[in-house]
Formats: structure tokens, sequence, C-alpha cells
């Protein structure tokens, strides 16, 4: 909702709206702006508009705001609806916007980072729509530019999840789209990786004609989808049949270098300012749909090295008073955080790395148990906290932290359970953890503000 805010705010629309009391991460983005939501819902916040954009949080379709603009007979539309419309232009009278959506169970908010940097950094000024909160490279998450691209995540879960399933996605019709991943996340939405493979299947019918999909071909149910696709695709990644390979990746002083080729034809080392193979996936992707639309080498070289990372993304908070180094993380799936921490544990050789981990959704946390049990290998402890819940569901009591923390004992020797974020906060201060330590705060929550009670040399 936040980047679509300030994208109408920067098209000279003006722009109102509400939100809960409490502070999230896109507070800063939406200040920066000029745009200060009303705190709370009530019909009386509707005012005299043209057009209401609904979450489909917070009571969706049946949130007090969302009736009253009914009633009134003023249009109102979802989130995802609302994206695909500014993608196409039409409301800012500039239907010759290319659309450009990056899609994927995971790594398509830096993906997405990544590719708006790159033709920012070459004077393409696109537009964009990315779901986080501050990204160094951009300074924000969402810019209506004047070039002719408009940038957008391009998210699978529900257009609103009780009158309107349909994944959001859909409302979007690129001329390319890119997919990293497929994987089974959203266990509230779909009940089998099936379920979500024909989604994306589905999603490739919007490629506009002339367009095209790139694909990461290391993805198993992605190569299942190519399989199904007739389109025009490029595929990228580690696989030997991936036609833009990525090859020797290696981290030194913080930044990692790796070279990609095409059908056996070096484009050259690459240097990415932040850690991860699976970032160096995310970059080729970047790099191929640079190539698409082309752009040189070197200006694809240029633009990949400007991106400084994402808000919650292996994000450096600080160092602790005691010498603990802070970084805080988005992932919430299995495999995320196993990525996440194989990451750190290559890139900190001989440090004690320490996890504080909020599950997100009663419904992920069930459906992937088992998974999430396997997930901090590469963790030496591990802190977790109680599930936090999504205002979509309801509470199930026959799933806890308490009881995943029981099974990760079996494998792992070091698991504590610890409720809340207050006490959480208070753990970490009491360990005084020294320079030999790198803390993880990680999860979809709102673990990140264990960080703001935190005592920090600078911060």
């Amino acid at each position: 909702m936040t980047p679509l805010a300030i994208i109408a705010k920067e098209a000279r629309i003006k722009v109102s709206g509400s939100d809960m009391a409490e502070s999230f991460i896109t507070d800063e983005p939406l200040g920066k702006a000029g745009i200060v939501p009303i705190s709370g819902f009530a019909p009386e916040n509707v005012g005299e508009v043209d057009l209401v954009i609904t979450t489909g949080a917070h009571g969706g379709l049946d949130n007090v705001e969302v009736v009253e603009a009914k009633n009134r007979n003023i249009r109102v539309v979802t989130q995802g609806q609302a994206l695909g419309e500014f993608m196409k232009g039409e409301i800012f009278d500039r239907p010759d916007m290319l659309g450009v959506s990056v899609s994927g169970s995971h790594g398509k908010t830096t993906t997405t980072a990544m590719i708006a940097t790159m033709l920012w950094i070459n004077g393409k000024d696109p537009s964009y729509a990315i779901g986080t909160s501050q990204i160094a490279s951009l300074g924000s998450c969402g810019h209506y530019g004047k070039g002719e691209y408009f940038i957008a995540e391009a998210d699978e879960y529900a257009t609103e999840l009780v009158y309107d399933r349909r994944p959001k996605f859909l409302w979007q019709n690129p001329r390319y789209a890119i997919f990293t991943n497929i994987d089974l996340d959203h266990t509230d939405l779909y009940s089998s990786i099936e379920d979500v493979l024909d989604a994306f299947l589905r999603f490739t019918q919007n490629i506009s004609p002339g367009g095209a999909l790139i694909a990461c071909k290391d993805d198993s149910h992605m190569q299942k989808l190519l399989s199904m696709y007739s389109g025009r695709v490029m595929t990228y990644g580690f696989s030997k049949n991936a036609q833009y390979q990525i090859e020797n990746v290696r981290m030194s002083s913080g930044k990692m270098f790796f070279w990609i080729y095409h059908r056996e034809t070096s484009l050259g080392e690459f240097v990415l300012n932040v850690p991860g193979e699976h970032n160096a996936l995310n970059a080729t992707a970047a790099v191929v749909f640079g190539l698409e639309i082309g752009l040189s080498i070197a200006q694809i070289k240029k633009g990949i090295s400007a991106y400084k990372g994402s808000k919650r993304r292996f994000e450096l908070i600080g160092t602790l008073t005691s010498g603990a180094i802070v970084y805080d993380d988005y992932a919430h799936h299995p495999a995320e955080i196993q990525q996440t921490l194989m990451s750190a544990r290559k890139m900190f050789l001989g440090k004690r790395i320490v996890c504080v981990f909020q599950p997100h959704t009663y419904s992920r946390t069930k459906a992937l148990f088992s998974e999430f049990v396997c997930a901090f290998s590469d963790s030496d402890e591990v802190v977790l906290l109680d599930i936090y819940a999504s205002l979509r569901e309801g509470r199930d009591d026959l799933v806890s932290s308490s009881s995943l923390a029981m099974e990760m004992k079996k494998v792992h020797k070091n698991v504590r359970y610890i409720p809340s974020v207050s006490e959480a906060t208070e753990y970490i201060a009491s360990q005084k953890y020294g320079s030999d330590t790198i803390i993880f705060t990680m999860g979809a929550g709102d673990v990140y503000k264990i960080s703001e009670k935190l005592r920090f040399v600078s911060f």
C-alpha cells in the first residue's frame, strides 16, 4: 500500500488514508513523502475522494471505510488490482508504460529493487513499487518516474481472502515477467505446490505480446512450469542447462564476486555489495533483463554494484555496546531461513551465530512444521518467539512456538523458547554477547523491534 500511495503523490494525485496506530517500517517512507495516515478506521475518514484502495488486511472489503465508500458509490479496488492499473499507466494517462513483474516465493523484493536501481543509475528513471520500506540505493519503496518502465513485485497471495481469492499478480499484464522460484508458502491459500504452480502458469498468460519470461532454471518446480510454457523464455542459474550460468562465486572484504556465462561466452565478473548466493541469482535475473532491454554490460555492472540492500533483507543494524553485531532479516519461510543463515555462516567464518526467530502465521508454521525444525542448522543458538498471528487468520492451538522448540531440541543443541519481543530483548541484553557473536532477528512480524530497545555503539 505504501508504494502505491507514494507513486500517486508523486504523480500529483491527492492522497489520504487510514492505518492502525502501531508503528511499522513503512512509517518512514510515508513521512518523507509527506503522507500522514489517519490513526484508526472510521466512515468519516473517507472524505471527498474519487477512488478508495483497500488492503486485504484490516477487514478487507468489509472495512468500515470501504463499506462507506461503496454506500456513496465511490469506486473501490484492492491493492492488487490498483497495482495492476498503475502498471498499465492509464490512471496517469500514460498507456505506453511497459510493465515488469517480478514474482517468486522468495527473492522478489530484492530482485525488484536491483532492477529499479540498475535502471535508475543508468538514467532510465523507472516507476517502481517494492514491498519493503527504505532501499539505500533508491531512497524509498515507491516512485513515479518519467521513464517507460514500471517495475513491481507480483505477489501470488490472494486479492482479498474472503471475497476474491484470485492471486494478486493476475491483475498485472507485464511486458516482462521474472520468476525467481516457486515454493509452497501461503498455506492458508494454497493446499499444495501443484496449486501454486498452476497460479504461476496462469500468470504467464498475462505476459503481453512481444514480451518474455525470465526464469530461474535451478528451481525444480520452475522446470516443470517451463515444460508447459510455450512463450519466449530466458533462463538463468547455477544449472549447466541455464542460458545464463553463474560460476565462481566468492566473498571478499564484504563484497560478493561472481561470473556469468551466456552459452559459454563470458560476460565477465560482477560485483555485489550484498552477501549470499541467492543474491547472485537475484542479480543475474536483473542482468538478463538489462541485456534484454539493450543496456551494455558496463551499464549493468554499474547498476548492480550500486545496489546496497533493502530494509529487513540481511540489514546491518549496528554493534551492541557488548560487541556483538546485529542484523535483521525478513526471512519467514524455511528455505529463506536456511539460505540466509548459510550465507551468514560463509560470511562470518569462526563467529558464533545467534538467530532470534519469530514464526509468522499459524497456517504456515503448521503446514511447514517439519521444515522449520531443520532450518536452523547454521546457527549456534536459536531463540524462538511466539507465533506472530496474521490479522487474516484465527488462533490455532494445535501449533505453537513452544512445541516447535521442543522438536527442534531433538536436532539442535541450543534452542530456547522466549514468548515475547520484550522478554527476548531482555534476554539478549543479559547475555552480553561479545565481538565473537553475530545476532540475527528474523521473521515477518515485529521481531525487528527488538533492536529498538537494545544499546548500540551507534544507532
